[in-house]
């Protein structure tokens, strides 16, 4: 098939699929309608008035008059207008002469002003050209021009109604992105290979009998890069790449979506081989309930309906691959899931420690970094993170080193930056009283200890009592020692433990507890819950779980749990999360009687030094255990 050639004279932008060509504005139909419009409101005014011209206007005093003398030969009498002819006959041309009055309908007024001698004539306010030209045509008309003046000023596609066709397409060449581009989706790139290799020689797997795959589904949390890996396939192929949102799809009149999906196809079809690309793809495919109250269909699934109409109805031996990306797959349609529409579904999770530092890498390789820089230091200590995250911390620590004037890029940058974007930006004027930093330090302190303490527990990095976010007035950071995806029972158990250490430390120093440890209670009784209900792992209710969750999308709720048991299995869940948290906290507390000395000693020089390291923390517990051993 002949390919046009849209870069032929070097790099052209992206363009927009039926962008119309530019025109005079007196060419444009709408302004022609409307100056016929106006001329033929003024054609008719003109030959009313010469009509009228052409007819004596008598007063009606007059009028009255003539037919007591019986001068009058003929009249026409309307509710408005008295039109006829006289007797009398007209002194230039000979002819009887015409007339038109309007007729005063006030019996008694007339005979009064008869009776006076009044000679009175009767005019109308106005006619109806005038008044439907001044007061319809008019306003109607410039408000009408108005407003495609501003739907030409905000582009093709982009007025009121907004129904143009938003698809953009990259032409061939155009979409420079590669898998250079791309760092730690090393499986999902070569999932993505073979689809290069369809998309440059389409015959070579027709050869065997088989066809290209029809869709290609990415999957994964947000900012895992899903649109960067398919610009970059369609960089490596160097293909049209056609692009657009699942929202973009819908519109507020019935049938634009659908409209849409025809013409996307349409286009890509001319345009083969090449890639279309649907971001949000959850935002029309999602899962198709009973519809809306009065049994019809609305605009979403109406697009999702002629969506998969034509995946079915493509042949994939043009070459023409459909790509889309999702958050959240569990919610879109099994219609579009199955064999023969997405046919390849390709996981782009968050990456582990090897794929985040070339992430940094990535990301860093135009920056000028000092030499305390550490790229496997900053990926261990932000596990989690996404290739979005690690870009915006790159941004954030060259930030910070322009605003402190410094020459390169510092480590101390990467963990302020790291800090910024876990917990806030600080808030140095949020000053705290004496008496409430005393307690934040202990609080930290307590938590410190008991993560380096207990036998599972992460190591310590940082403990800072500076304010940060909206409501965080310190944080312990705790840093893996290696990328982990189980958690076992005595695992989660030191994690209560570690969250209740804070609270448990305020109790002992001070006596009582402050709504400080409100979010680690929050947090260890979420995991003491899922421990009992989702994990199995309590003795009493043994291997099982308990709660269905169920998605109710037609209602707008998207996870209900639905509870599947009795009132005394229930009973029996509270007894054991309960157990669970006081567990914790009791082991919690044992560990800071014995290490008393050493938690007033991290709570003094936190509580001086605002930050410090989990390198302090285990230099002073392991003195504080000398000195003890020493002592006795």
């Amino acid at each position: 098939m002949k390919k046009t050639d849209f870069n032929a004279g070097g790099k052209k932008p992206d363009i927009e699929i039926n962008k119309p060509a530019k025109r005079r504005y007196w060419q444009n139909p709408n302004v022609l309608l409307l100056m016929y419009l106006i001329f033929l409101a003024l054609s008719l005014y003109v030959w009313q008035g010469a009509e009228k011209m052409r007819r004596e206007e008598l007063p009606y005093s007059d009028f009255l008059r003539y037919v007591k003398e019986g001068q009058v030969a003929d009249a026409v009498v309307t509710d408005k207008l008295i039109t006829g002819t006289l007797k009398l006959k007209d002194e230039e041309t000979g002819q009887p002469r015409r007339f038109v009055t309007v007729p005063l309908w006030n019996d008694e007024l007339a005979q009064t002003l008869e009776e006076h001698g009044v000679r009175y004539t009767v005019r109308p306010s106005n006619d109806w050209l005038s008044n439907f030209f001044f007061n319809w045509v008019l306003p109607f008309g410039f408000l009408f021009l108005l407003w495609g003046w501003i739907a030409n000023r905000m582009g093709p596609g982009r007025g009121f109604l907004n129904i143009g066709n938003r698809v953009r397409i990259h032409p061939e060449g155009g979409v420079k992105v590669t898998f250079d581009d791309v760092a730690g989706a090393e499986e999902a790139k070569q999932e993505l290979q073979e689809v290069i290799q369809f998309l440059k020689d389409p015959t070579r797997i027709q050869r065997l009998g088989g066809r290209m795959p029809k869709g290609i589904l990415l999957m994964g949390p947000p900012g895992t890069g899903k649109t960067l890996l398919a610009r970059a396939v369609a960089g490596e192929a160097g293909v049209p790449f056609f692009n657009i949102s699942g929202s973009e799809f819908i519109e507020m009149f019935v049938g634009v979506g659908a409209a849409r999906v025809r013409d996307l196809f349409e286009q890509a079809r001319q345009k083969a081989p090449c890639i279309v690309f649907i971001d949000e793809l959850d935002a029309i495919g999602r899962a198709r309930g009973a519809g809306p109250a009065m049994g019809g269909h609305d605009e979403r699934e109406q697009t999702l309906n002629q969506l998969l109409t034509e995946m079915d109805g493509f042949d994939p031996s043009v070459g023409v691959v459909v790509m889309a990306a999702t958050n959240r797959p569990e919610i879109l349609d099994k219609a579009l899931l199955r064999a023969g529409r997405f046919d390849r579904q390709i996981v782009v999770d968050k990456p582990d420690l090897e794929a985040r530092i070339a992430i940094l890498k990535l990301h860093t390789r135009k920056m000028k970094l000092a030499d305390d820089v550490d790229l496997r230091v900053i990926a261990k200590r932000t596990p989690g993170f996404v290739g979005a995250d690690l870009a915006n911390i790159a941004n954030e620590a060259a930030i910070r080193a322009v605003r402190k004037n410094h020459d390169a890029v510092t480590m101390e940058d990467f963990e302020a930056a790291i800090d910024r974007v876990i917990a806030g930006p600080e808030k140095k004027h949020r000053t705290l009283s004496a008496e409430e930093k005393r307690r934040v330090a202990f609080h930290e302190s307590g938590h410190a200890l008991v993560a380096v303490t207990v036998p599972t527990g992460e190591p310590v990095h940082k403990v800072s009592i500076i304010p940060h976010g909206a409501a965080a007035l310190g944080y312990t950071l705790q840093l893996p020692v290696q990328e982990k995806f189980l958690s076992t029972k005595r695992e989660l158990k030191d994690q209560i433990a570690i969250l209740l250490g804070g609270r448990v430390a305020e109790e002992l120093v001070f006596g009582d507890v402050s709504s400080g440890a409100q979010n680690d209670l929050e947090r260890a009784t979420e995991i003491a819950r899922a421990m009992v209900t989702q994990l199995g792992m309590s003795d009493k209710l043994g291997p099982l779980t308990y709660g269905k969750q169920r998605k109710l999308v037609f209602l707008g709720v998207e996870e209900s749990a639905e509870r599947n048991y009795s009132e005394e299995t229930a009973r029996i869940i509270d007894d054991e999360v309960r157990a669970l948290v006081e567990e914790g906290q009791n082991r919690a507390r044992q560990i800071l009687k014995e290490k008393r000395t050493a938690l007033d000693a991290v709570a003094a020089r936190l509580h001086e030094k605002e930050v410090i390291s989990g390198e302090e923390v285990k230099q002073m517990l392991h003195g504080v255990d000398l000195q003890e051993a020493n002592v006795t």
